[in-house]
């Protein structure tokens, strides 16, 4: 099968990998429909973190094509949502609702053998406790790509505004304008926020998609005179709820300065550098929360929102690519050219 390999930085191929199979009773296989390039993807793929030649990416809806004799919750033929982690969904963090922390889980496109999403078929383990079944079989492109959000990007600002405890009427700050800094605000519009401050830039088409998604301010400038700007449209209160969606140093200084007192910050950036003042937040009472985001917890009720057209998330898809050009996915974001890159791998 075609598979997109992790080379080294700035290095993504195609190449023939073996096809996968079952190993275990608990395990489905997968025929990938449509995959994406995530912001973490990018991380390896400009060496700030590290990842093993292998196959890449962990965001993916397909087919079943196969599956364990012990699986019983999906059916071949079945229009599945992969989250990102596989989980069990019986260990006592899954049952809590945190399956990115299962006691026999782990996570796709780490680079072992038939793990990466981004290729054109994906053994999944723990089957019954990781895959979601997509009921029907009429499904246009965007409801496709509205679907995929759901393996990540979509459930990670979710997740964000969860973890920031993100309420009705309340006035937010999403730090970040990226493709989950996007998924923030539509999330915090979801959850019933009256304002909502989007930092992260003048970037056209993601100040347009961020507007159209429920922003209300949008700040363009970026450390101390960003969070100025947040002082003089609060009344120098601080915003109710702070959703960090970028992982960086100073993403994660601007968090906490805008939050106010009693305020969450929720997190969901993966930290590079990053050092949080324990005696700053410990006296203005701010809060933390946030991690890699439990995504299967949250696809049933952002299932129903996508399938309702209460929300479309997969208008954050603004470029397109098959299989073969995945390098040029890859370097679409890099180059800020795309805010997320889609992957068309086979059909229906």
């Amino acid at each position: 099968m075609k598979s997109a390999i992790f080379k080294g930085i700035g290095d993504i191929v195609v190449e023939s990998r073996p096809h996968p199979k079952i190993i275990e009773s608990t395990d489905a296989l997968v025929r990938v429909v449509m995959a994406c390039v995530c912001g973490t993807d990018l991380w390896y793929y400009r060496g700030i973190s590290e990842h093993v030649e292998g196959p890449i990416g962990h965001e993916f809806i397909g087919i079943v094509e196969d599956k364990g004799g012990e699986v019983s919750n999906v059916r071949v033929g079945d229009l599945v949502i992969s989250p990102f982690a596989f989980s069990d969904g019986s260990c006592p963090h899954c049952r809590a609702g945190f399956q990115t922390a299962c006691v026999n889980g782990g996570f796709f496109g780490t680079g072992a053998p038939g793990d990466g999403g981004q290729a054109e078929f994906v053994r999944v383990p723990y089957a019954d406790g990781t895959l979601v079944v997509v009921e029907g079989r009429e499904f246009s492109d965007d409801l496709l790509a509205s679907l995929l959000t759901l393996t990540d990007v979509m459930g990670t600002g979710y997740h964000a505004a969860i973890s920031a405890d993100v309420q009705r009427g309340d006035t937010v700050g999403v730090v970040g304008d990226g493709a989950v800094g996007l998924s923030g605000v539509l999330s915090a519009k979801l959850l019933g926020a009256d304002r909502i401050i989007l930092l992260g830039g003048n970037h056209g088409e993601r100040t347009a998609l961020g507007l159209s998604w429920g922003a209300t301010d949008i700040i363009s400038s970026r450390g101390s005179e960003a969070v100025e700007e947040v002082r003089v449209l609060t009344d120098n209160i601080g915003v109710d709820a702070v959703l960090e969606c970028v992982g960086t140093k100073e993403a994660s200084d601007t968090a906490f300065s805008i939050a106010r007192p009693g305020a969450i910050v929720g997190r969901v950036g993966v930290p590079h550098d990053v050092n949080i003042d324990a005696g700053a937040t410990f006296y203005r009472n701010i809060g933390m929360r946030g991690g890699p985001a439990p995504v299967r917890s949250y696809v049933p009720q952002l299932l129903e929102a996508v399938l309702s057209g209460e929300i479309n998330p997969g208008q954050v898809f603004d470029r397109a690519f098959d299989l073969d050009h995945v390098a040029d996915a890859y370097a679409a974001m890099d180059q800020r050219s795309a805010i997320k890159s889609l992957i068309k791998v086979s059909s229906i």
